[in-house]
């Protein structure tokens, strides 16, 4: 049986989850999780430091033991706020990689929430109405208001248990004032969804990851709540913090010591949540962002991807022509299969092919600049099942697919594998050019054959190109335009 696996790198906890897909059904069979606290590993110009680093390494290097052997399409492994925060994630991400051996993602905060309910709906028993879902991370609080399945309001809070804390907490000095402020704050931070979340007036109250869990179990342990949490539980629980007045002096039933140091933080933050929502009881769920992540990962494998549906979407939206983008993505393609022994992988391919699809997602603002309309779109668009990288890689492809080719931009995108997307982002260029009579077209036998980086030769029968004379002239205004800044691009007239 097929196993799967994700790893949620959470701005607090590392989290690894395998489990084996058996018929319709998900049995988990490892989990692992390590407390990182990236998040704390911040400093003032929010950089990772070298201490916050190798603790990350290390954690990564056991997991990537534990997943050895498994294929790299069944394995999905995301970053969140910490990374999102980060400055110099990139470089972190470069070295991840080679130690865990799989690629990272860093999703948005809310395709984070996208994927955070995911993981709740798999482990929610029976029918409650509408559901309010609050997950409490270490950087971030995920908020999403959904109908079971379909998600109906989606957003990602600055906040979480150990910002929180590092900010009101910080020294491990707890008293009155500090729990006031921190609490005030994360409300301040709520209040511009306030009025929408109350109208949208959710029935059923959901808490999610470690944060709830941890609060849920010392209400528990401690009397204050027989079941799930609630406002008087939780003011017992903030007055009890308040009265330790360290953290090392916060010892109280159902509370771990790994927990502790982020524990007011998080407190805080719910605390808030009840208050601004008028919350009266919020139950706890098993399942969030790591079982989301593999619920979706195994849709990509066994049933359906979440972002080509995401495509088809835009494309229906904002009225892209369906019939010249899905020509451009297999002439695209085409050239793609011909090169792929150059180090290009699979997802690749499939992301290529996405932003042949969109091009002309810029037409829907103005003709003029369209490529440069698309490259802000969808850099700045939610674009659902999609990672920033990706979302990036999709957003250089568009902007650089004609005119004036600018290889800085591919330099300076997140996307880590710089040289396949400037080869990526040149294959479609070539695709548009010959597409560009939007119509239906016999292509030639077209060979292509890449040197190295910079240098591209394209095998074109000559008897064709001298059939189609604008073709010929566009390939060679592009020969001068990849010449201008340093590439290559031959016509070989076979």
């Amino acid at each position: 049986m097929e196993q799967f696996a994700a790893i949620d790198l959470g701005s607090n906890s590392f989290h690894l989850v395998v489990a084996r897909a058996e018929e319709h059904a998900l049995t988990v069979i490892d989990r692992e999780r390590d407390m990182v606290r990236l998040a704390a590993g911040l400093d003032e110009k929010n950089l990772l430091t070298p201490a916050a680093s190798a603790r990350a390494l290390g954690c990564l290097a056991r997991f990537g033991e534990r997943l050895r052997g498994l294929e790299s399409d069944n394995v999905r492994v995301v970053g969140t706020n910490a990374l999102r925060q980060a400055k110099n994630s990139r470089q972190f991400i470069a070295e991840a990689e080679k130690a865990l051996g799989f690629s990272i993602e860093i999703i948005s905060g809310v395709e984070e929430a996208r994927l955070v309910y995911l993981g709740a709906a798999q482990t929610l028993q029976g029918d409650r109405g509408r559901r309010l879902v609050v997950d409490i991370g270490g950087g971030s609080t995920e908020i999403i208001v959904a109908d079971r399945s379909e998600p109906v309001f989606l957003e990602s809070l600055s906040m979480g248990c150990v910002s929180t804390s590092e900010k009101y907490f910080a020294g491990g000095e707890i008293n009155s004032l500090r729990m006031r402020r921190a609490i005030l704050s994360a409300q301040l931070e709520l209040e511009p969804d306030i009025a929408t979340l109350r109208e949208l007036s959710a029935k059923d109250v959901i808490g999610t990851s470690g944060t709830a869990r941890a609060i849920n179990s010392v209400l528990q342990e401690n009397g204050w709540s027989e079941t799930g949490i609630t406002p008087g539980g939780l003011k017992k629980l903030v007055k009890k913090i308040v009265k330790s007045g360290h953290v090392d002096n916060l010892k109280i039933n159902g509370l771990s010591d790994e927990r502790r140091p982020v524990f007011a933080g998080g407190v805080a933050v719910l605390t808030a949540i009840f208050n601004a929502l008028d919350l009266q009881f919020m139950r706890v769920s098993e399942g969030s962002l790591r079982e989301g992540v593999l619920h979706d990962l195994i849709g990509r494998v066994l049933y359906e991807d979440r972002r080509a549906i995401t495509v088809l979407e835009l494309m229906k939206r904002h009225h892209i022509d369906m019939e010249h983008g899905n020509r451009v993505r297999q002439t695209t393609l085409m050239l793609f299969d011909q090169v792929k022994q150059k180090g290009l992988l699979q997802r690749e391919r499939r992301l290529l092919g996405w932003a042949a699809q969109l091009h002309e997602i810029g037409l829907m603002i103005a003709h003029s600049q369209h490529h440069r309309h698309g490259g802000y779109v969808l850099e700045n668009m939610d674009l659902p099942g999609f990672s920033r990288q990706e979302q990036g890689a999709l957003s250089i492809m568009v902007r650089l697919h004609r005119r004036k080719y600018h290889p800085e931009l591919i330099e300076d995108a997140v996307y880590v594998r710089s040289d396949a997307l400037g080869l990526m982002t040149r294959l479609l260029r070539i695709a548009v050019l010959f597409n560009r009579g939007r119509a239906p077209i016999d292509l030639p036998v077209i060979h292509v054959h890449v040197d190295d980086a910079q240098v591209m030769t394209l095998g074109i029968p000559g008897a064709w190109l001298k059939d189609h004379p604008l073709t010929a002239a566009d390939l060679e205004q592009e020969v001068e335009l990849l010449r201008a800044v340093g590439y290559e691009l031959g016509i070989s007239r076979s």
